[in-house]
């Protein structure tokens, strides 16, 4: 007896939903540390309108927090190294787009779109899931969820910040830290990702009293870039594997 269509697609529907859910459960989490940064970036020398639009442009939380952490310390002077240190934080973007790709598939102006809401978490829910249409979904949702989120959040935390003034008075000059630590925490999960942070704390805590604001994290990040070129302390695994129809479509066994 042969089932009908409706009872086939019932598994990948029920995925899919699952999917959906997964993102807005992750947005809702990570929309909220829009608010450190919206007023972080006030009271670091930007107005309500410049935190508004690097929110919309740059849309990547750890380089943003890299971005106004840099220009709080050292003022305009430091912008240079603020856009350095941010781009490089940036990178692993253009990583997280190659391994999406082959997902998202489709013309170039849908992979396009797609690279605006490219980040940490909305890999991580599509690559989590097993079939291609639960993982578009994963990667939209999430994606779509945290943009609209996090913008909210920016406003409202640049509103807040400029309404409150002197961040020290309410602690909020230790929130971008705080922030860019809770980020970066869920990461840290195999030896080289702890050996690096480890590695360039210490080497970026030596560093800051000496150099100007920015510079410590610039040469801080080369750590990491050798450690990760050289693969060392690392897992010399296989990457996951794709989903079938994925890995159909692109002729692999």
């Amino acid at each position: 007896m042969t089932l009908s269509p409706h009872f086939d697609d019932a598994p990948a529907a029920g995925e899919a939903r699952r999917a959906g859910r997964q993102g807005l459960g992750v947005a809702l989490a990570t929309s909220a540390y829009g608010i450190s940064f919206g007023a972080l970036a006030v009271t670091a020398g930007l107005d309500v309108w410049q935190t508004c639009v690097l929110s919309l442009v740059m849309f990547t939380g750890g380089s943003q927090f890299a971005f106004v952490g840099v220009i709080g310390a050292g003022g305009l002077a430091a912008a240079p190294a603020a856009i350095a240190s941010a781009a490089l934080l940036g990178v692993r973007n253009a990583a997280y787009g190659m391994r999406m790709s082959p997902v998202i598939g489709g013309a170039f102006w849908k992979r396009a779109a797609a690279s605006q809401f490219t980040i940490d978490e909305s890999t991580a829910v599509s690559l989590a899931q097993t079939t291609r249409h639960a993982r578009l979904v994963g990667f939209w949702v999430t994606g779509l969820a945290i943009y609209v989120g996090w913008n909210i959040s920016t406003l409202a935390g640049a509103l807040l910040g400029d309404v409150l003034g002197d961040p020290k008075a309410y602690g909020l000059d230790a929130a971008a830290a705080a922030a860019f630590l809770a980020l970066l925490w869920p990461r840290l999960r195999r030896r080289q990702a702890i050996a690096v942070g480890v590695a360039a704390a210490v080497v970026a805590t030596a560093l800051t009293p000496v150099l100007m604001p920015g510079l410590p994290v610039l040469i801080a990040a080369v750590v990491a870039i050798v450690v990760g070129w050289f693969n060392w302390l690392g897992d010399a695994g296989t990457p996951p594997d794709e989903p079938v129809d994925v890995a159909e479509r692109e002729g692999m066994p």
